[in-house]
């Protein structure tokens, strides 16, 4: 049969397509998988896959999860197992047992880009505990680079923008010791480490030294940063810890805002010792603004920024957790705290008392131990505004301790504050546990001293206070300035600040030697040789005689009033009211007045403390006056 044209073309194209299907099978030879049952105990092979990577782990593990090293941990999405995931300003508790490390890993992948929080760790300027940037070192040096940069691989981008971690961590318990009589020594600190490459997933003591950094916590604290593109990698060490038992419970926490917990060590003491008596302590903050607005000053003053610790020095439970919060509220014998312990031996409240009359917190803390050493640590629960999880700074901050004492248990030197009349009044004066308590007392001081400047005050309305300025007694000063000049003057006057009488301190003035102690004691021999071969007979009394008829405190000494005080009421006042003030080395000067001496406490002065700061001191340029007893006042 004879094909047609279209089917000859057909035909010839069939047997082409023969042709190279037999040529195709004659010059390769493709393998085809062939679906099989396999036996329970075949093994099963996986090609160009590294074993070595794998880690041991249980099936039974409820975190179990294959990790190889061809996939990466993004994919997974997973922390390895073992390795606890921080999530971002969230503290997260652990234990560690001496001699272990424990690991965590941050992701910041996963965490929104945003602007830097404008949340202030403080009320005033701070520096923290560590901002140090420089390359990878010991003893917590940090970095803005990260350990392992990442290649530019013909130009491809980089898995993410270089971003600051945070990484901040508190010690909340640690091992105590074994024998009671250990006092002098303390555990030794955790250690932080941190990678920040994936050929060091497990950073800690056993690790390449040079893929890590490393940083020893500070009295139960540490701070860290550094900028990287990937995860972050991070191991607690707890170290072997010989001579005591238990474990180390800490807090850590990660943060691309800014640290969760802070302290500062480098600064001085943002806390100011006042005063303190027998029993009690007055402590006071720096100024919490330096604004003079009236609605700054009165927010300010309608919140309390500030909890308090207090610790007896010769306790050292707290020693190797000074600079962490949740330490110092697990450990500290007084903690000013919301949850904190003996909560009822503190008090605290806004004031504007002192430098610059501006806002300021105050704490008093009673029933202390008499002739003793303490601590007392200032510290913020949380940010400036709210503490918590999810909250940039929530974790608190704790400041560099500040050490007063307390008197002896003569009991004859009595703290007062928050006086009506004399409101810079805020330290301890002559007193008696049989007088009354202690707003008794402050109550017989003020109300004597207002009663005194009654007095001066019609003797200052004979003066033309309000003529025209030709005709006023001063261009300089007005009459404002003289009744301030003299309130200050004669509070501090007639409101004598007491120090033991054992105080070797020799700026101090002795009085009322003659009288017993309030427990009946009397002094030695030894005490009554030195005033009569003196022959000062102020030693026998106080300056003011009610004070001896009243209240009858027994031997003490005055810090004396700086003699500014009385210079600056002669150039603030009218001439017609005729005071004057004693010259150093003239009669009455030294049983009258002090002269202020370097940053020491050498005379009393409207809010003075025991405090060495040249921030707190009055001008001393005064005019120089004669001598003359000031309205009657008792200047001896």
């Amino acid at each position: 049969m004879q094909l047609s044209p279209l089917q000859s073309r057909l035909a010839a194209s069939f047997l082409a397509s023969c042709l190279l299907i037999a040529l195709y099978f004659t010059l390769f030879s493709p393998h085809f998988a062939i679906a099989q049952d396999v036996p329970g105990n075949s093994p099963i092979v996986l090609d160009d896959v590294d074993f070595s990577t794998l880690e041991p782990r249980s099936p039974l593990d409820p975190t179990y999860e294959p990790e190889f090293s061809v996939f990466d941990r993004g994919i997974l999405g997973r922390a390895p197992a073992g390795v606890a995931a921080l999530t971002n300003n969230e503290a997260m508790p652990m234990n560690a047992v001496p001699g272990s490390t424990q690991r965590f890993m941050f992701t910041v992948d996963t965490i929104p880009a945003r602007a830097m929080s404008d949340v202030s760790l403080e009320l005033r300027e701070e520096h923290n505990g560590s901002e140090r940037k420089s390359t990878a070192g010991e003893g917590g040096e940090e970095s803005e680079e990260g350990l392992a940069p990442e290649a530019d691989l013909d130009g491809l981008l980089k898995r993410q923008v270089a971003r600051t971690v945070y990484i901040s961590a508190n010690t909340c318990e640690q091992p105590r010791p074994l024998a009671a009589s250990n006092t002098t020594t303390e555990p030794p600190q955790l250690t932080l480490y941190v990678s920040n490459t994936d050929l060091n997933q497990s950073p800690g003591p056993v690790a390449d030294a040079d893929s890590q950094f490393q940083v020893n916590f500070t009295e139960g604290a540490v701070m860290f940063n550094l900028t990287v593109s990937g995860d972050v990698y991070i191991g607690i060490h707890a170290p072997n810890a010989t001579g005591y038992t238990g474990q180390y419970n800490f807090r850590v926490a990660a943060s691309t805002d800014g640290y969760f917990y802070t302290y500062n060590e480098r600064d001085n003491a943002d806390l100011i010792w006042v005063d303190s008596d027998a029993q009690g302590a007055l402590l006071i903050t720096h100024n919490l603004t330096e604004s003079t607005d009236p609605a700054v000053e009165q927010k300010i003053m309608s919140t309390q920024p500030y909890v308090m610790f207090a610790h007896n020095s010769g306790d050292k439970s707290i020693n190797g957790l000074k600079l962490s919060y949740c330490g110092l509220q697990n450990h500290a014998q007084i903690a000013a705290t919301k949850n904190g312990q003996f909560t009822s031996m503190v008090s605290t409240g806004m004031t504007k008392r002192g430098q610059g009359n501006l806002p300021k917190q105050q704490f008093f803390f009673s029933g202390l131990n008499s002739s003793a050493s303490y601590l007392g640590i200032l510290a913020r629960d949380g940010n400036s505004s709210a503490s918590g999880n999810g909250l940039v700074g929530g974790g608190g901050h704790v400041f560099k301790a500040t050490s007063f004492s307390t008197k002896s248990d003569h009991g004859n030197c009595g703290i007062v504050f928050n006086l009506t009349f004399c409101d810079q009044v805020a330290y301890s004066v002559p007193s008696n546990p049989n007088f009354g308590n202690s707003t008794q007392l402050a109550q017989f001081y003020d109300d004597y001293a207002k009663d005194m400047y009654e007095n001066f005050n019609k003797s200052l309305q004979q003066v033309a206070c309000d003529a025209p300025s030709n005709q006023r007694y001063s261009l300089a000063r007005n009459c404002s300035q003289c009744a301030q000049a003299y309130k200050d003057w004669l509070c501090l006057v007639t409101i004598p600040r007491c120090e033991d009488f054992d105080n070797p301190a020799p700026f101090l003035h002795p009085r009322a030697m003659n009288q017993p102690f309030p427990n009946g004691e009397t002094l030695d021999d030894a005490a009554w040789a030195s005033v009569k071969q003196s022959g000062i007979a102020s030693y026998n009394t106080s300056r003011n005689p009610r004070i001896d008829e009243f209240i009858v405190p027994g031997p003490y000494k005055e810090v004396l009033p700086c003699e500014d005080l009385c210079y600056n009421i002669v150039q603030s006042c009218p001439a017609s009211l005729q005071f004057s003030c004693p010259l150093p080395g003239q009669v009455g000067f030294s049983s009258s007045y002090a002269r202020r001496q370097g940053d020491e406490l050498s005379c009393n002065y409207p809010g003075s403390a025991h405090f060495t700061s040249s921030a707190v001191r009055l001008a001393a340029a005064w005019a120089v006056p004669v001598v003359v007893t000031v309205l009657g006042l008792f200047l001896v």
